[in-house]
């Protein structure tokens, strides 16, 4: 490798376990279906992590194709940051608008899910159902930010597994809207 930015294990064992911790904290699966999503989420942090720390297999795969066109594309960590490469944005990658969007991503994914902890914990006290906060906009509010997270994961550092992983055809508009309303 180019960098010492990859080859990194012990920040992707780190990092990948603090993630699955953090989300274990606030969502304790009980069903087969609970199961099957905390293990989609615990593998497209892997994904990114190993990516991110470990070997940098999108850029292997794309280098060769997009080398002569993209030529910041390389085995750097700099040059893992691949929305900066294709759109030509040459300065720091951390400071690029892909990266700034991903922070408030990333943010705003983390204060909706405690915020939803806040109240569901409060309702489970008091024995009845969570409907303030972000529960009086959405239903599943610990969910959405769980995909906020992983989204601005995507939009600081998109890779081939973590995309084909993001990609998930969304609910029917009928599960969008709060039981018991009819349109």
């Amino acid at each position: 490798m180019a960098d010492a930015a990859y080859g990194l294990w012990t920040l992707v064992v780190l990092n990948t376990a603090l993630f699955i911790a953090f989300a274990a904290g606030f969502f304790h699966p009980r069903t087969r279906r609970d199961w099957r999503a905390t293990g989609a989420y615990s593998a497209f942090l892997v994904a990114v992590f190993t990516e991110m720390y470990g070997t940098p297999l999108t850029i292997y795969l794309l280098g060769g194709r997009l080398g002569n066109q993209v030529p910041l594309l390389n085995d750097t960590h700099a040059g893992g940051h691949l929305w900066n490469d294709l759109t030509g944005w040459s300065g720091d990658p951390h400071l690029s608008p892909f990266h700034l969007a991903g922070y408030l991503a990333l943010g705003i994914g983390f204060w909706l899910t405690a915020a939803a902890w806040k109240v569901l914990h409060e309702a489970a006290r008091k024995d009845r159902p969570g409907t303030t906060g972000p529960y009086a906009w959405v239903r599943h509010p610990q969910c959405d930010g769980f995909l906020v997270v992983m989204i601005g994961f995507l939009l600081q550092w998109p890779t081939i597994p973590t995309l084909i992983m993001g990609h998930r055809p969304g609910p029917p508009v009928a599960a969008l809207r709060p039981s018991g309303r009819r349109r």
